[in-house]
């Protein structure tokens, strides 16, 4: 901290300048999705800050974002209390209670019977409850809902949350001097379905559904679980607010979108209860495409003075009723129970169902994740089960249900062989998971390794799909991933579904691949606990693959963000026979494996723009096209928006190339995107 600020009161000053200038940043980040800074940037300031702090504890501030990254492990949690009671919500489950919840509130309030009231209608997120109290605009405490009166407190843990503003935004006027901030804490579908399958890939039991995993992620002693999962909050209602005001329930969403939040989209205003079924019937009807999981929808009595007119009963609220929809779970009939052996080995137990629609889609097979699962559970083949599939998660049986006769079923016996190539499967010490020991000479370990090498994050070969890998797998004509390094034009040509023109163009992917960055090889050759970021720091701190493969095991801990737990992973990869003889055959057929290469990183010349990529690149992959994009600081998404600034179109476009003209969003070729990524942006979107 050669040129850090050398005494208190100017270190003060410079945490006064860091501390409100990153929190925009992480505004603009994770709420706005428009970030100013590329992320290169965003860090040097977070270390200066860290760096302050750590030279001057007694100045770390209550809104620093330095909270966010956890902190120790807390004794127990302490009671919170809420500033004015958190109360629950009556609930309705079908329409006819909806139109009588609004003749209610007619009644009570004396209007006419014709007379249309105003309401919100908005998603209720399926996620755990929580109170967030700032007090002249700084986030002093947050406690679960408990009783109403009082619950948890779990400030540490809500503080790692980054879309939570640690400090409100300046809205309209000065901050108020307490504001009381209700909302959902949840798991979106994406960072659900990665969490699983890391905790799946570490031999733990995957968590049953977002909602929980949530919930339980708040409740741990320590922060920093909490801050390596990806939770969201989402703002819904005020408790006690000094200091502002707002007239509306509609206008308090606009209120805190202000000051920093999220709220859930797509809430709509409605008058009268006709307005309020159709709104009701769009939400459900687009429920499985929302980023998270909602239960129902939440009816508000629009206007605040209203709402205090109606007052409370029990300990609900009059203004308010929750309609909730139908589970996202079915029951059906279990055929067969199937064990599937993964890339790692682990045997992973399947149902095989009577086919039954759910999630919108119609499910045969549904994952019972491991065998203590499958034990927990007890499932047999002919029992009566309730399953669920949540978006795209993949669908999973939630528990058997209890009918006559079922006892005199036989119980499932777990293989102590890999169904595929017949060697034993084993649990090692400490594991869950039951492995297959044959390595990538079991075949089905081989499929799903060729796949993973040819994957995107990986070696992001094109062309190389299930198929074609069952195949190559199939007729032995590869034995190894370093065996797709001796394929030949005419040996693929002659498979099924290839061509000379399909066979070629895999060539060329193939050829390319063997340039590909050493942390692209790191992923590609599928070490336990070792993904992208992983494998971005061992490719830095070593530099090239022999150093790597001759680390001792007590260099490979030193190595930030690794453990002992993937230190021993690693180590004990590259003490394995058969990986190193992998090794010596794909440097052998060409793989790059010197390291990365020591340029100096391009120039962020494209911060803070956003890209759309569409259709079929020639010249370089979708991967290597964003990696370049990231590279200079610009961020690549799915969609297309008026925040978009370039689309960038290949051959066969699909919709978003269209939507781009709508919007009058400038498109780019291939020759358009090189003068972009050499020169800089062409044009100024202004906004």
């Amino acid at each position: 901290m050669s040129d850090a600020p050398r005494s208190h009161e100017a270190a003060r000053v410079r945490i006064a300048q860091l501390v409100p200038e990153l929190n925009e940043h992480a505004r603009l980040y994770y709420v706005e999705d428009a970030p100013r800074i590329p992320d290169v940037e965003y860090d040097r300031l977070f270390r200066e800050l860290e760096e302050l702090e750590a030279a001057w504890p007694d100045l770390r501030r209550l809104d620093s974002p330095t909270w966010r990254v956890g902190g120790p492990p807390l004794p127990a949690f302490t009671p919170f209390r809420h500033p004015t009671p958190m109360l629950s919500l009556q609930n309705t489950y079908a329409e006819a209670e909806v139109v009588e919840f609004e003749a209610r509130v007619k009644r009570f309030l004396g209007a006419a019977p014709g007379e249309g009231l105003e309401y919100v209608v908005e998603p209720k997120l399926d996620g755990l409850a929580v109170e967030l109290v700032y007090r002249d605009g700084v986030l002093e405490s947050a406690g679960t809902r408990g009783d109403g009166e009082v619950g948890e407190d779990v400030t540490s843990n809500v503080r790692t949350i980054r879309n939570v503003p640690l400090a409100l935004a300046p809205g309209d006027g000065p901050a108020p001097s307490v504001a009381a901030i209700r909302g959902e804490i949840v798991l979106p579908r994406d960072g659900f379905a990665r969490l699983n399958e890391r905790r799946v890939a570490e031999g733990l039991p995957a968590f049953v559904n977002p909602r929980n995993a949530a919930a339980g992620t708040i409740r741990q002693l320590d922060p920093r679980i909490a801050a390596s999962r990806p939770l969201e909050f989402y703002a819904h209602s005020a408790g006690l607010l000094e200091g502002a005001s707002f007239g509306r329930q509609s206008e308090f969403l606009g209120m805190v979108l202000r000051w920093g939040f999220r709220v859930p989209a797509g809430w709509t205003l409605a008058r009268g209860v006709g307005e309020v079924l159709e709104a009701l019937r769009a939400l459900e009807a687009r429920r499985d495409a929302l980023p998270y999981e909602i239960d129902g929808a939440v009816i508000k009595v629009d206007r605040l003075s209203l709402q205090a007119d109606l007052g409370f009963v029990s300990r609900s609220p009059r203004w308010a009723v929750a309609f909730k929809y139908p589970p996202g779970q079915v029951t059906t009939r279990v055929r067969d129970i199937a064990v599937q052996v993964g890339r790692t080995g682990a045997l992973t137990p399947v149902a095989v169902l009577e086919p039954v629609a759910v999630g919108g889609v119609t499910v045969s097979r549904a994952t019972l994740h491991n065998e203590q699962e499958l034990r927990r559970k007890d499932v047999r083949v002919g029992d009566r089960v309730t399953i669920q599939r949540a978006g795209d998660v993949i669908p999973e049986v939630v528990a058997v249900v209890p009918e006559e006769g079922r006892e005199a079923r036989p119980q499932f016996e777990f293989p102590n062989r890999c169904p595929v190539c017949g060697a034993p499967a084993e649990r090692e010490p400490g594991e869950v998971a039951i492995r297959c020991t044959n390595g990538l000479s079991c075949p089905a370990q081989l499929r799903t390794a060729l796949r993973h090498f040819a994957s995107r994050r990986a070696l992001d070969i094109e062309g190389l799909g299930e198929k074609l890998a069952e195949q190559l797998v199939e007729r032995g004509v590869v034995r190894g991933v370093a065996d797709l390094y001796a394929l030949d034009p005419q040996t693929l040509a002659s498979l099924e579904r290839m061509a000379d023109l399909s066979a070629g163009n895999l060539m060329a992917q193939i050829e390319r691949s063997r340039g590909a960055p050493l942390h692209r090889v790191l992923v590609a050759l599928g070490i336990r606990h070792v993904g992208e970021a992983t494998a971005k720091v061992l490719a830095s701190r070593f530099g090239d693959m022999d150093r790597l493969v001759a680390a001792s095991l007590e260099e490979l801990e030193a190595v930030p963000d690794v453990g002992p737990v993937v230190a021993r992973s690693i180590y004990s990869f590259f003490h394995h026979p058969e990986n190193l003889a992998t090794l010596a055959l794909l440097r052998d057929r060409g793989v790059k494996m010197e390291g990365e290469s020591k340029q100096a990183p391009p120039a962020a010349t494209l911060a803070g723009l956003t890209f759309v990529i569409t259709g079929t690149l020639g010249g370089m992959s979708r991967e290597q096209v964003k990696e370049a994009i990231e590279a200079r600081g610009g961020k690549v998404t799915g969609s297309v928006s008026r925040k978009t600034d370039y689309v960038v179109v290949g051959s066969d476009p699909g919709s978003k190339a269209d939507r781009a003209r709508e919007l009058a969003v400038p498109v780019l070729d291939e020759a358009g995107l090189a003068r972009v990524l050499a020169e800089g942006p062409e044009v100024s979107r202004g906004g």
